[in-house]
């Protein structure tokens, strides 16, 4: 018994000794930066850690690990210290209920860094069908409770007759994934408005109710969720060209003699159409950093302002497949990396 109480106790001074140097700005004896989270923004987390350790041979090469969004936020947010991650890739902003994990756990002065745009591509292979989708099209075949009832269509036609008659079977990511949820927040739900137009009051007044009528995705078959590594979806449309796949904008720009974008609302998706919004699955990437850590861990600061250096128009990461932001947005990420804004919870869902 003293020695089970010997080891307890050792284990409680490890653990306030580890929590002193984290409330203090120290993460503990690790000296190898570690990411973790999106699929989507991992390519352009590689990158840049392939040029730190090129310009900085004195420190470790840094860990880049993906697992979702989702995922990698419950990662991030369980803890202050040594044993967790440096950086989320996200390709959403935090929720409300994630940063308050953060909080929870003593990760209350995260940085937020918006690092550039993606496009929520719809892609098939080029000997598909050459699909081209409304907001609409996509919602009733894929809706779990379209017009609140439970979906039963097996065929593009029977959501619109003028699509073609083969089944629906869209390869997607898992419920841990930001491009997932982005894919609902933003063309699902377009298409939800579109045929509810009553709905948006009920996105301000019951939120729960309209989450599952416009955001929930089908679980009986057409939906396939394909795993957090989008270029196994890549493969899958190569072998399946009746299917479409959902990822990020860099996955199809990578793949141009094999795969074509589906036009969604007339729009391709394109570097130019997603640059300017008018690609319905615009949205913004970030990189959350824990300020904490940026001056414990050896080489993190300078791998978070190396980021800021490679994502301009023709940079190295838009050559990767990143979207640009404009201008304006990449001088105020730069400013938030300068002066190590922390972000304010309050702003978030």
């Amino acid at each position: 018994m003293r020695l089970k109480l010997g080891f307890i106790t050792l284990g409680l001074a490890v653990l306030a000794g580890c929590n002193d140097q984290a409330a203090s700005g120290g993460a503990g004896s690790r000296d190898q930066i570690r990411i973790v989270g999106s699929s989507t923004v991992y390519p352009f987390s590689t990158l840049v850690a392939e040029q730190f350790r090129t310009q900085n041979t004195a420190f470790k090469a840094p860990v880049v690990e993906q697992g979702g969004t989702g995922a990698g936020a419950k990662l991030f947010c369980a803890g202050v210290g040594a044993a967790h991650p440096d950086i989320l890739d996200a390709s959403r902003r935090l929720t409300a209920s994630e940063y308050k994990n953060c909080t929870d756990n003593g990760v209350d002065r995260v940085i937020e860094v918006q690092i550039g745009l993606d496009g929520i591509s719809l892609a098939e292979s080029t000997n598909g069908p050459k699909l081209r989708l409304n907001p609409s099209d996509i919602y009733l075949a894929l809706a779990a409770n379209p017009m609140g009832k439970t979906n039963t269509a097996k065929s593009w036609n029977e959501v619109n007759p003028a699509l073609p008659a083969i089944p629906i079977q869209v390869y997607g990511p898992p419920s841990t994934s930001g491009t997932r949820d982005a894919f609902a927040e933003i063309l699902m739900e377009r298409g939800c408005l579109a045929i509810f137009p009553d709905s948006l009051k009920m996105r301000e007044k019951e939120p729960d109710k309209f989450k599952k009528l416009c955001h929930e995705i089908r679980s009986d078959g057409p939906w396939v969720d394909a795993g957090e590594n989008d270029n196994l979806i890549v493969q899958k449309l190569k072998s399946n060209p009746d299917a479409v796949g959902v990822f990020g904008y860099s996955y199809l720009e990578q793949n141009p003699t094999t795969l074509v974008g589906v036009p969604v609302g007339g729009v391709s998706p394109t570097y130019e159409t997603i640059a300017n919004g008018h690609y319905p699955g615009s949205r913004p990437l970030f990189i959350y950093v824990k300020k904490a850590h940026l001056d414990a861990v050896p080489g993190l600061r300078k791998f978070v302002e190396l980021y800021a250096t490679l994502w301009n128009p023709n940079g190295p990461l838009t050559r990767r497949g990143l979207i640009a932001g404009s201008a304006a947005a990449r001088a105020a990420s730069k400013k938030i990396i300068e002066d190590g804004t922390t972000l304010d919870g309050s702003t978030l869902n």
